[in-house]
């Protein structure tokens, strides 16, 4: 671990950053910034490719945008901007236009020239192969976790441009330590192998032991190793915002390794807080920018370290009415542990692996034996619009949402309340 934070911090140094933890940095220093960095890099008469984040992250996303429109605008000779969806739904005209700063239905007022594209993951027709991992090379990246090779597949739109610039925040992730940098080639814009073979990795490790990790992870380094593969060259404008408002403590500027790093070195300092003892309970208020429990099964990762064994985390977000429309074998396997997979191997293994890794990413850590069957460290429990009877199947804990009233669980000392969860990651000291 000493070698990789050593790595991380070497790659930190060699971006250019504004910024940091105990700083709010304002719009003109921002624009700046950007400016001055995008001035110094030779763009002239080529084609770049933004990979944008979706509507899931805190992000001045429309400041940053037309800072680098501007930057650009009338340098190259084509400008795309592709929103990272992974595997969540697309973004329609509308939820772009405010997503981006635009009015809807007319992107060129706002950004002249440039076209906005959804990752479109269920289309085959989105990908290009860049070439493949070996299984021994896996072996080695996963630490001995898994070994099987993998068809590195990218949306082509990355490969067809000469640059890809990747904007976009960085967070502590549950699969990957920190997100951000080439995160948003693999998965964010992705071919389901290397996502179902990334996530599941993250899964092996578990959720708690590997969100917030610093330096690189095994995850981390299969990433890295595949965005190796790509032909265009990366740059990454990595910025690390104040949760639930999008202000900004720092951006950072260089290819898209060194960039996350320095970002990462800032979200660790800025994105993590510390209790001095666990908790019995805690309640996540889910924001609206989660739509279903796909994404919103983030309050859970980001505070399943803090529960005390037997403890129980709530998911307040009456807003929610699905699971995940995009991940339907969700409702049928449900939610458990990693061991109740891992030993029953032969029953899942069929199960998409991306699938399998959100399933037990919320339902944390546990046990699993024929003879006790699962046994799982924490309760988990809704309190949204999903209907009982999918919740309770699905193995999750139901709670009336109507129920819940959020100033009662303030003023109960056993129960911890956490407005806007799902992107500042709790620990004990």
């Amino acid at each position: 671990m000493t070698d990789t934070l050593e790595a991380t911090a070497d790659l930190a140094r060699q971006a250019a950053r504004i910024g940091g933890p105990d700083q709010m940095l304002s719009e003109d220093q921002v624009i700046a910034f950007i400016q001055e960095r995008l001035a110094g890099v030779d763009l002239d008469s080529r084609s770049v490719c933004l990979v944008i984040p979706d509507g899931t992250r805190s992000c001045p996303l429309p400041l940053l945008l037309k800072a680098v429109h501007g930057a650009l605008a009338g340098r190259v000779s084509r400008m795309t901007a592709l929103v990272a969806l992974g595997t969540h739904a697309a973004m329609d005209e509308d939820h772009l236009a405010e997503h981006l700063g635009y009015p809807a239905g007319n992107l060129d007022a706002t950004y002249p020239g440039l076209t906005v594209l959804n990752h479109e993951w269920w289309d085959p027709r989105t990908f290009v192969s860049l070439g493949t991992i070996s299984a021994a090379r896996i072996e080695e990246l996963s630490g001995g976790r898994l070994r099987e090779s993998v068809d590195v597949r990218l949306n082509r739109a990355v490969v067809e441009h000469d640059v890809a610039l990747v904007v976009g925040p960085v967070f502590p992730h549950e699969v990957v330590g920190f997100s951000g940098g080439n995160k948003y080639f693999f998965p964010g814009v992705a071919g389901e192998e290397v996502i179902d073979l990334s996530h599941w990795l993250g899964a092996l490790i578990t959720s708690a032991d590997i969100i917030g990790t610093r330096g690189i992870t095994p995850v981390r380094a299969l990433i890295n190793e595949a965005a190796a593969l790509i032909t265009s060259d990366t740059l990454g404008l990595c910025v690390v915002a104040q949760s639930g408002t999008g202000a900004l403590h720092s951006v950072s500027f260089g290819n898209t390794a060194s960039a996350w790093a320095s970002a990462a070195e800032v979200s660790a300092e800025t994105h993590v807080r510390y209790l001095n003892a666990p908790v019995k309970r805690a309640l996540a208020v889910i924001p609206t920018k989660y739509e279903d429990l796909w994404t919103a099964a983030k309050g859970f990762y980001k505070l399943e370290p803090v529960v005390a064994d037997g403890g129980e985390v709530i998911l307040y977000a009456p807003h929610i009415t699905q699971i995940a429309a995009m991940h339907p074998e969700i409702n049928e396997i449900g939610y458990h542990c990693r061991d109740y997979f891992v030993k029953q191997w032969d029953r899942f293994k069929h199960v998409p692996w991306g699938v399998l890794a959100h399933s037990t990413h919320l339902r944390g850590a546990g046990t699993y034996d024929e003879e006790n069957g699962e046994c799982c460290r924490l309760t988990v429990t809704l309190a949204t619009g999903i209907p009982e009877d999918v919740v309770r199947t699905a193995n999750l804990n139901y709670l009336d949402p109507g129920d819940v009233d959020v100033a009662a669980f303030q003023a109960d000392p056993e129960t911890f309340v956490v407005p806007q969860a799902g992107e500042v990651l709790f620990r004990l000291r």
